[in-house]
């Protein structure tokens, strides 16, 4: 039998990512366009999008100028070889984001993915530590309730435990700094929360557990973001680059839901006015429209690695795609779109009025928490009849099928990271759809 057969379910034979796919194929919700804020779904009803994609589309949807730069790059050149051979844009683009990020995160190695970006950085921090005579300095730190990609360096260093109870012991010699989050002592704080900087004094517990010296990075996102948005409390990275930076280990920051004007700025980094020594970025880079990820790597790494035969590749890494043209082109275009529309500091001017608008949902039904930053924002509903994720379904079920909202959530958490473009009547529409669609799943 095969799909097109008449018995066979259309739908069967596509197995969809972290998603229900029993209980999708039975009640689907289709996206078939996408225009500024606005999902359109085949029977053209318009739902806004209050996640941006999946943190990726910043720039609003269907933005001509990306259309354009991808048409006129699929016409020019489909595909360039990554190893060995290279086209123009893909340096003209490595130069402009190095130029954006902080200190000198002065080079770029492109991937597809945020997997394969996270992925990408342990390697190169393991490589970095090597080439510098110390590769006993092969641990590495991730933390509770963090995200970094499906890869097994990624599940490993990341704290999810569903992301990776099936896949056995995966990496070994890997450590977790306690979760930044305490509902008791935090809830309902508006961006950085007061209490909490204090936990980051954990890491030098670890260090002492394992000695500095075998260290080869930490690993954490500034926001830990697909666990439903937890910010980090205030003085928290600062303290945590400062023992790092004490011991000769790698930070790694994983960026990829925050660059590109998540926080305020261009990265959070900025935000947090520190300099990490590798940065990975993805989604937000080329409006989500063409994958494309890579990592951000301080000058002194990449001068590690340039030794040897000089006819000999410094570093055996690499993908297919990596600078792919088409994506490349996507992404010089939303950088110049965030350039002209002011958009990496957008999110520090509706920062308020979004936190304010979020902070107005605390009294409806079963809500235990929000947590607003910059232009994203996690609502913790109280679970239904025990079952975990159950009313989080639910709501983004009604949300989609009842109340024209596209919503993000993560067990019974959802998750708000409206496009950078969005009005302040967007928002407030946001906030309207969030506020009936958690009365209907209360």
């Amino acid at each position: 039998m095969t799909a097109n057969d008449p018995g066979v379910n259309a739908l069967e034979p596509y197995w969809m990512p972290f998603t229900a796919n029993r209980a999708f194929k039975q009640r689907p919700r289709m996206i078939s366009a996408a225009q500024g804020m606005h999902y359109i779904t085949p029977d053209g009803r318009q739902i806004i999008d209050a996640t941006s994609g999946l943190y990726c589309v910043n720039a609003g949807h269907g933005q001509p100028a990306v259309v354009a730069a991808i048409t006129e790059a699929a016409g020019r050149l489909d595909y360039s070889p990554s190893f060995q051979f290279a086209h123009p844009q893909a340096f003209e683009l490595a130069g402009r984001l190095a130029a954006l990020a902080p200190g000198d995160l002065d080079h770029v190695f492109f991937a597809s993915s945020g997997s394969e970006a996270i992925d990408t950085a342990m390697k190169l921090a393991l490589s970095y530590h090597r080439a510098r005579g110390e590769g006993q300095r092969t641990r590495f730190i991730g933390r509770e309730r963090g995200y970094h990609g499906v890869g097994f360096g990624g599940i490993s260093v990341g704290g999810i435990p569903a992301n990776r109870k099936m896949y056995g012991a995966a990496l070994g010699g890997i450590d977790h700094l306690a979760t930044t989050y305490d509902r008791a002592r935090q809830a309902f704080s508006t961006g950085e929360p007061e209490w909490g900087g204090e936990l980051a004094e954990e890491l030098n517990r670890i260090l002492a557990l394992h000695d500095p010296s075998n260290i080869a990075a930490v690993v954490i996102e500034p926001v830990a973001g697909s666990t439903g948005c937890i910010p980090p409390p205030k003085g928290y990275l600062e303290r945590i680059r400062e023992i790092t930076a004490a011991h000769g280990i790698l930070l790694i920051l994983d960026e990829v839901i925050t660059a590109f004007g998540r926080l305020g700025h261009t990265f959070a980094a900025d935000r947090y006015g520190i300099v990490p020594d590798l940065m990975t970025f993805a989604k937000g880079v080329s409006n989500g429209a063409v994958p494309l990820s890579g990592v951000l790597v301080r000058k002194g790494i990449y001068d590690a690695h340039m030794v040897g035969p000089e006819h000999l590749p410094e570093l055996f890494h690499g993908y297919t795609y990596s600078a792919h043209p088409l994506a490349v082109a996507a992404a010089l275009a939303t950088l110049d779109l965030h350039r002209d529309l002011g958009l990496n500091g957008r999110a520090a001017d509706l920062e308020t009025p979004f936190a304010e608008l979020m902070m107005s949902l605390r009294d409806e039904p079963g809500v235990l928490d929000i947590r607003p930053v910059g232009l994203m924002c996690g609502i913790d509903l109280a679970p239904k009849g025990g079952a975990f994720g159950k009313r989080g379904y639910e709501a983004m079920e009604r949300a989609y099928h009842d109340h024209d909202l596209y919503v993000r959530i993560a067990g019974d958490t959802m998750v708000i990271a409206p496009p950078l473009v969005a009005t302040g009547a967007d928002l407030a529409e946001i906030r309207d759809k969030l506020a009936v669609t958690i009365r209907a799943s209360a």
